[in-house]
């Protein structure tokens, strides 16, 4: 196996880094199985609390590698469909779907894909020196890996059409002010913030981050009543958790909680 997929293991998290760096970590169908597959690990591990995804080198992600299994030849187009709804759209979905917070550290461009990649996480830092690219329509395709969705729901529509339409690149710091991402951070702090974020987030009561995780996926189709329904519902499962019984007396006995995700 190719150490395309990079994962570094840490007390209560994970790093899984993204290891191509002489091709700004594009991704192609076998490296997105392993990606996927380190997911599933991370999953079943009920030692890791939290997740931090990350990009080797001077680029996060470039998005889905043009080679010949993606370009058009004498037998016909490629099934980009099957590419996109096997692979891309699969990690997404897994990303948005794990009980496990994801923080993401783009380090360098994250383009098409890779920054779908990006925004499918709960938290994201960007080096002051990163570009977030809707690369689509350089090569004639629409958006995917959730771009569309994302871009719409958190920068709004008309900047979300303008960005995938004409394709231009905006920087870490524009991104932070539209709201697309969490914070922008010097070049030089990224790694270490995003790794304090991260081990912090592994001291959190895990089954409330994983109910907010549930919360925020409906919110944006939910009705009000449906979402109050929702937080009542989860709220009457954290509140049976030992972590809560544990916030409470830590806030009682006026000491700092000690978590253990239950």
């Amino acid at each position: 196996m190719t150490d395309d997929i990079r994962t570094e293991h840490h007390d209560g998290w994970r790093a899984i880094v993204l290891n191509r760096p002489e091709k700004l970590n594009a991704v192609n169908a076998a490296m997105l199985d392993r990606l996927l597959a380190e997911l599933t690990a991370a999953e079943q591990d009920a030692s890791v609390r939290a997740l931090l995804l990350t990009g080797a080198g001077r680029g996060f992600c470039a998005g889905q590698e043009l080679g010949p299994d993606v370009t058009p030849g004498p037998n016909g187009p490629p099934d980009l469909e099957k590419l996109a709804g096997t692979w891309h759209h699969e990690v997404v979905r897994r990303i948005r779907a794990s009980r496990l917070p994801v923080v993401c550290a783009v380090n360098g461009v994250a383009a098409g894909a890779g920054a779908s990649f990006a925004l499918a996480c709960d938290i994201v830092l960007a080096a002051r020196s990163a570009k977030f690219v809707q690369a689509f329509v350089k090569i004639g395709l629409v958006p995917d890996s959730g771009a569309s969705f994302f871009l719409t729901h958190t920068v709004g529509e008309a900047r979300a059409r303008a960005l995938a339409m004409l394709g231009d690149a905006i920087d870490a710091d524009r991104a932070e002010a539209w709201g697309m991402i969490w914070k922008a951070v010097d070049d030089a702090a990224l790694m270490g913030e995003a790794a304090a974020m991260t081990a912090k987030l592994a001291t959190a009561p895990s089954a409330a981050l994983a109910g907010m995780k549930t919360m925020f996926a409906a919110a944006g189709t939910n009705s009000l009543s449906a979402q109050l329904d929702l937080e009542a519902r989860l709220q009457g499962e954290a509140g049976r958790s030992a972590d809560f019984a544990e916030g409470v007396r830590a806030f009682q006995e006026k000491r700092p909680p000690v978590f253990r995700g239950a």
